[in-house]
């Protein structure tokens, strides 16, 4: 899988792409980030400015210019007026005003063979990038942040972990939190008790159906008080 990030601070991914996880993806060959710099296909080359003051007053918003040209160069067709862009690939701006992101959207992100994240800033993009370029919109959560770069790494955690492989216990992934629409059951560890508060019995007891048992009743027990909307889809 291909994942592009097409941004005006490249440098903020490196931390975050160069570890855990992500980086084991891309070691395995699994997983190929590319960062670019909006600003390497501005039109404005003395100044490389990719933004500027929206009609009818306001702050400072992306131009559609360098955002269609960076994305046509990194799939390399045509994206309006004619759109060539392959079935495989979906390019995504990732933005507060797009559907609230879930694992069900992480999932079907993943069955893509490319993504291209578009992490704008200030008060958005022209409207004709939402229209005529990106596939969708996304967001991480109903909250103002300084820039989508923050936005776009949390996607790309979570669509990594998907993919098949970069996740040693496969299975581990399928009992996670929204996997199976519930939360996550209550885990424990050494020692069997601390300052007496003890591990629940039935965890020590090695009856791996009793154990089991437990734990759904425990992660439906979580999910009806914690989000109960899960419930309710």
């Amino acid at each position: 899988m291909i994942i592009d990030v097409i941004t005006i601070f490249p440098e903020m991914f490196a931390p975050v792409i160069g570890e855990s996880i992500i980086k084991r993806a891309q070691n395995k060959g699994l997983l190929k980030i590319k960062i670019h710099d909006l600003r390497g296909y501005s039109q404005d080359k003395k100044h490389r400015q990719v933004d500027d003051a929206g009609y009818g007053s306001g702050g400072m918003v992306f131009a559609c210019e360098p955002m269609f040209i960076a994305v046509e160069a990194v799939l390399g067709c045509s994206m309006y007026p004619e759109n060539q862009k392959p079935k495989h690939a979906r390019v995504v701006l990732v933005s507060p005003q797009g559907k609230t992101l879930d694992q069900k959207t992480v999932h079907r992100l993943r069955e893509y063979e490319r993504l291209v994240l578009l992490a704008p800033r200030y008060e958005g993009v022209d409207e004709r990038v939402v229209q005529y370029l990106a596939d969708e919109e996304i967001s991480i959560g109903d909250y103002v942040i300084s820039g989508a770069e923050l936005a776009a790494m949390v996607i790309i955690d979570a669509v990594t972990r998907l993919i098949p492989g970069v996740v040693s216990d496969a299975a581990s992934v399928k009992r996670e939190s929204f996997e199976q629409g519930l939360l996550d059951w209550p885990h424990y560890t050494r020692p069997e008790e601390f300052r007496g508060l003890k591990v629940p019995e039935v965890l020590l007891s090695g009856d791996h159906k009793k154990i089991e048992a437990w734990r759904k009743k425990k992660a439906l027990e979580a999910t009806k008080s914690k989000r109960p909307d899960l419930l309710n889809t």
